[in-house]
C-alpha cells in the first residue's frame, strides 16, 4: 500500500475538481481517501492510496486533466505553486520501502515528462542533489519566476524539457514520510504578526525541527493564518507546534481562533496531543474502541 498526495493549483472551481476525483476513482485499485479544497489557497490536496501499478496509471490521469483544465498564467491564490499538479509525494505505507517509493517516483516522473512535455524535478528522497531535497527551494520564485530560474545551468530539471509548459509550469515529484499540513488561525487581520510567528516556528530561521510555516492572510474571513508542514510528528509534535504558536501569539496581544488539518493524519499524532493535554498516564493504542474492534481474537 502506497499513499500519494498530489497538490493541485485549483480550489475554487468545484467541477474541475470533481472531474479530476472522478478521473482517479476511475483507475482500477485507485482509492480517493480525501479532497480537501481551499479558496483561499488556491489549491486541492488529494489523498490516494493504492499499489504502484495504481499510481502509475493514475497520477498521469491527474495530469492530464489539469494541465486541460487549469491555466497558471491566470491563477492566483495565497499558496506558493509553480505547477498546475504543483508537488506529488509517493509515500511507503504497508510492504512497500522508501526506495521502491523513489523508483516509483523516477518512473512516474519520467512517463509524465514524455507526455506532457512537462519539466520535472525529484525532492526528498527521490533526489539526488542536496539543493533540491526541499519543495520550497525548488519551488522558490514560483511560476512567474520559473523561465529565469530554469535558465540558470543548476535548475535544468531531472526529466522534460529546459523551459517551462506555457500554462502548467514545472512540477515536483517525489518520495518522502508522512507528513501533517496543520494550519493555525489568528484571531486578528494582521499579516505581519503571522509571519514573525512563521519565521519564530519555522526550522530554516531557527525554530522548531520539522517545521516548515508561512503567514497568509483569509480575506474572505478578515483574519491570517499560520500555515505549516509538519515533517515529522514523531519528533516534533503537533501539541508542541499549538503551544509555541499560542506564546509566540500571545506577545503581540493575539489570541488563536481555532487550528485545522488539511488531508489526512496519522492517529498516533492525534494520540500524543491527547496524551499531552489530558496528562493521562500509561495511555495505550489498545484503549482506543475503534482499534480494540479491529484486532482479531487473542491480539
Amino acid at each position: 500500500m502506497i499513499e500519494c498526495v498530489p497538490n493541485v493549483s485549483e480550489g475554487r472551481r468545484q467541477d474541475v475538481i470533481d472531474k479530476l476525483a472522478g478521473d482517479l476513482r476511475a483507475v482500477p485499485g485507485m482509492r480517493v481517501l480525501d479532497v480537501q479544497s481551499d479558496a483561499t489557497h488556491n489549491r486541492s490536496v488529494f489523498t490516494l492510496a493504492g499499489d504502484a501499478a495504481a499510481m502509475a496509471a493514475g497520477v498521469p490521469k491527474l495530469f492530464e486533466g489539469a494541465i486541460a483544465a487549469i491555466d497558471l498564467r491566470t491563477h492566483k491564490g495565497e499558496h506558493p505553486r509553480m505547477g498546475v499538479v504543483d508537488v506529488t509525494p509517493f509515500i511507503p505505507i504497508d510492504g512497500v520501502t522508501m526506495a521502491e517509493c523513489v523508483t516509483l517516483a523516477k518512473n512516474v516522473a519520467e512517463d509524465i515528462a514524455k507526455r506532457f512535455s512537462l519539466p520535472i524535478y525529484l525532492y526528498e528522497e527521490a533526489s539526488a542533489t542536496p539543493a533540491r531535497k526541499n519543495l520550497e527551494d525548488i519551488r522558490r520564485g514560483e511560476f512567474e519566476g520559473l523561465a529565469a530560474k530554469m535558465a540558470k545551468p543548476e535548475w535544468k530539471p531531472d526529466f522534460g524539457p529546459d523551459t517551462p509548459h506555457p500554462s502548467a509550469g514545472a512540477s515536483v515529484i517525489g518520495a518522502r514520510m508522512p507528513l501533517i499540513a496543520y494550519n493555525i488561525n489568528l484571531n486578528t487581520d494582521r499579516l505581519e504578526v503571522a509571519r514573525k510567528i512563521a519565521s519564530a516556528i519555522r526550522m530554516s530561521s531557527g525554530g522548531l525541527r520539522y517545521v516548515k510555516a508561512m503567514g497568509i492572510p483569509l480575506d474572505d474571513r478578515g483574519i491570517v493564518q499560520v500555515s505549516m508542514n509538519l515533517t515529522n510528528y514523531e519528533k516534533t509534535p503537533i501539541f508542541r507546534v499549538f503551544d509555541l504558536v499560542k506564546r509566540e501569539a500571545g506577545r503581540y496581544g493575539v489570541s488563536v481562533l481555532e487550528s485545522e488539518i488539511v488531508g489526512l493524519v496519522p492517529a498516533a499524532a492525534l494520540r500524543q496531543s491527547v496524551e499531552y493535554y489530558l496528562q493521562l498516564e500509561g495511555f495505550s493504542a489498545d484503549q482506543v474502541l475503534e482499534n480494540k474492534l479491529r484486532s482479531r481474537p487473542g491480539e
